[in-house]
Formats: structure tokens, sequence, C-alpha cells
């Protein structure tokens, strides 16, 4: 079997449980490290030239992350296409194992399992918090309807403003922002990479989480451990 990711996350899922079957990754593709594949270009920027170089049996995609037109041009060179959708944490188990079955994995790997359990016996939140969620700045851009992210967010006890807006991620001036002034704003490190030194001088006098995108929006083998992650970081915007 012969795969093409176009995923980051789901490259991670498939190097895990079926090692040798990537042939081609985009450049965002970091797990796992060291992966042993050709680089094929961006998420919204493939070359599909050079992966049908490749000559793929499969490629994956997501209907987020990815270009129909791009999608569109492998699919009439003749290559299969597997298209994701995700935007809740129960859809990120069911849309894995379609991915991994299709990739030939025979038997559901351990770290799926764990990661559902780990998800499925979660406790029910204390208290919930509100929160604005950038994912972007110049412009500013935050999750708003219905987002896997946000979906994660949720289950932790954590309510982002937005969640009801029109758009999935809409640009919000930063002076409206700070006006809602959430119990925390939450700043991962992708797709716009926040940090101590950008990102919370934004917002003087809110208390802000780092966060690791990869366990905020990937799903994948990092889902196991996500839920403590993304605690750990948000009780420490707020001692």
């Amino acid at each position: 079997m012969r795969v093409v990711s176009l995923v980051p996350s789901l490259t991670e899922a498939v190097a895990r449980s079926a090692p040798g079957t990537l042939v081609g990754v985009t450049d965002w593709c970091t797990r796992p490290p060291g992966l042993d594949a050709v680089r094929v270009g961006g998420t919204k920027t493939p070359d599909t030239g050079r992966i049908l170089s490749l000559t793929p049996d499969l490629v994956i995609a997501n209907e987020e992350e990815n270009r129909e037109p791009d999608l569109a041009a492998l699919r009439a060179a003749g290559v299969e296409v597997l298209v994701t959708e995700v935007r809740e944490v129960p859809q990120a188990f069911r849309e894995l194992a379609r991915v991994l079955d299709a990739c030939g994995v025979a038997a559901r790997p351990r770290w799926l399992d764990e990661a559902e359990d780990t998800w499925s016996s979660l406790p029910r939140p204390a208290s919930r918090l509100t929160a604005v969620v950038p994912v972007w700045r110049r412009p500013w851009m935050v999750l708003g309807r219905d987002t896997f992210a946000g979906d994660v967010l949720a289950r932790l006890g954590v309510d982002h403003v937005y969640a009801r807006h029109p758009e999935r991620y809409p640009r919000v001036p930063l002076e409206e922002l700070r006006a809602r002034a959430p119990d925390v704003v939450v700043l991962p490190d992708e797709p716009y990479r926040f940090t101590a030194q950008d990102g919370p001088e934004a917002f003087p006098g809110l208390p802000c989480a780092l966060v690791s995108g990869r366990h905020l929006t990937w799903y994948g083998p990092s889902l196991a451990e996500a839920p403590r992650v993304l605690g750990r970081a948000l009780r420490a915007a707020r001692p």
C-alpha cells in the first residue's frame, strides 16, 4: 500500500499504525520525528505532479485543511482520495478508524482504543470557563462555530464565546475580543505560533493560556494525552 497524507495529524496516525505505508507527506507533517517520506508541499499548496509521480494507491485529505481543486485534480488523474470531516471528538475516532482501515491496518491499534477510552471517561467539569481562542493574528481570527478544537475545549469545561458565530473562523477586531472579557484567552502554537512574547501582550489584564496546537487541533495519537496536557496549560493560566 502506497499512501500520501495531506493532513499532519493523519500522517502521525498512519505512520504509527502502518509503518512504511506513507510515501508522501506535507511540509507541515512533523510527527513522528524523522519520518522518511517525500515532501509534497503545503496542505493548501500541494504539488500534485509530485504526488502523482509517487504512484500512490491512496491520498488522504481533510475537507477543512485541503482545497477541493487540488483533490479534484488528483481524482481526475485516477488517484483514490479519501476525504475526512472532523468537527467533534467522537467523529475523530470514527474517521481515524476509517482512514486506518483504508490504509490496510488489519487490527485496531492500541493507541486508538486508549485515546477513545481517555475521552469517554473524562469526569464532568466541576466548573466552566469562557474563552476567546485566536488562531491567527494580522488579522485576528478566532474559533467560531462547529470546530473540532471548540469541541475539545467544551469537553474540558471551556466554552469559547464565538461558538455560535455564523462563520467557523471569523475575523474579529482585537478591540471586540478584549471587550468580551473572557475568563481566559487560549493561545495555541499553531496554525499561528503564539508564544509568551507574541500574543499575551494583546490582552492586558486577561489570563492567557499558551497551549499545544497539536493537542488542541490534531486528531491522532496525541488525543490520548490531550486532556491532561491542555488541562495543565489552562490551570497554569488561572492559578
